[in-house]
């Protein structure tokens, strides 16, 4: 590699550092500044340039003799070579107000390249090519497009199969009703008095069709009148009224096992009479 010096022109009092700085470097340009008593200076922007550019703002710092002044530019060159830098002017502020400028003048650099000495012109290659193999083995594919068929087959029966045969179990018995005196004992009077009423109504809907189960208690009632009147309409009004008290919880104390004894007792009687009318 070139190691180019970085050459400093003392024309314009600029000194930089490091002695030996390449492309991409950050370096630093300081000059001092002798001024009177009292008097300040301040520097000013550095420019952006096609082979230089700054890396931020001047600083001014005082030294230990009076009245004088370091400034410092940090700057980084992009160029190799030998590079110009033309440097702000300097003002000189004095403390009655009155200001004076001093001409920056220029800054030479000597810049090392950061390419080899054995490529002086470097030029750009053409892209590579994709690597491909001179020999491709066919025989994974095939196996893997054998697997996914046979797989897919697999598949397609598997969804066309037969319905299956349940074969049929043991026929499941009937439970037994359960009785009133259960029901009572457990507290569910409404239970049983839904249930008689429920069994009454059936029945009177099996023995005369137009006092169907979709009819309130009242309209039952005149439907059975009007079909039979020979039916003991006063036991089957006393018992619907007082089973649907009991059922929708209007009446308390009531002895449900009798009303629902009385009305097994009157199913079984339309039930019997239902044809002979």
């Amino acid at each position: 590699m070139i190691a180019l010096l970085l050459l400093f022109i003392q024309e314009p009092g600029w000194t930089a550092s490091p002695a030996q700085p390449t492309v991409g470097d950050t370096i630093r340009v300081e000059r001092t500044v002798a001024a009177p008593p009292g008097w300040r200076v301040r520097a000013g922007k550095l420019p952006s340039g096609s082979a230089t550019e700054p890396l931020g703002d001047p600083a001014v710092l005082a030294t230990d003799k009076p009245g004088v002044w370091v400034v410092r530019y940090t700057v980084v060159a992009w160029n190799p070579g030998s590079l110009s830098v033309d440097m702000p002017s300097l003002l000189l502020l004095g403390p009655d107000g009155s200001s004076d400028s001093l001409a920056g003048g220029t800054a030479a650099l000597r810049v090392a390249s950061v390419i080899p000495d054995s490529v002086r012109t470097p030029l750009p290659q053409p892209a590579i090519g994709l690597l491909r193999l001179d020999r491709t083995n066919p025989v994974p594919i095939v196996l893997a497009l054998v697997l996914a068929g046979g797989t897919l087959l697999l598949l397609v029966f598997w969804r066309r199969r037969g319905p299956r045969v349940v074969t049929a179990g043991p026929a499941v018995a009937a439970e037994a009703e359960i009785a009133d005196g259960r029901w009572l004992s457990a507290g569910e009077p409404k239970a049983v008095a839904a249930r008689a009423a429920h069994r009454l109504r059936r029945a009177v809907a099996h023995a005369i069709p137009q006092a169907h189960e979709a009819l309130s208690t009242a309209e039952c009632l005149d439907a059975v009148e009007r079909a039979w009147p020979n039916a003991p309409l006063r036991d089957l009004r006393e018992l619907l009224q007082a089973l649907d008290q009991v059922a929708f919880a209007t009446a308390h104390g009531v002895e449900v096992a009798p009303l629902a004894a009385r009305a097994r007792a009157l199913a079984r009687e339309f039930h019997g009479n239902g044809g002979a009318k």
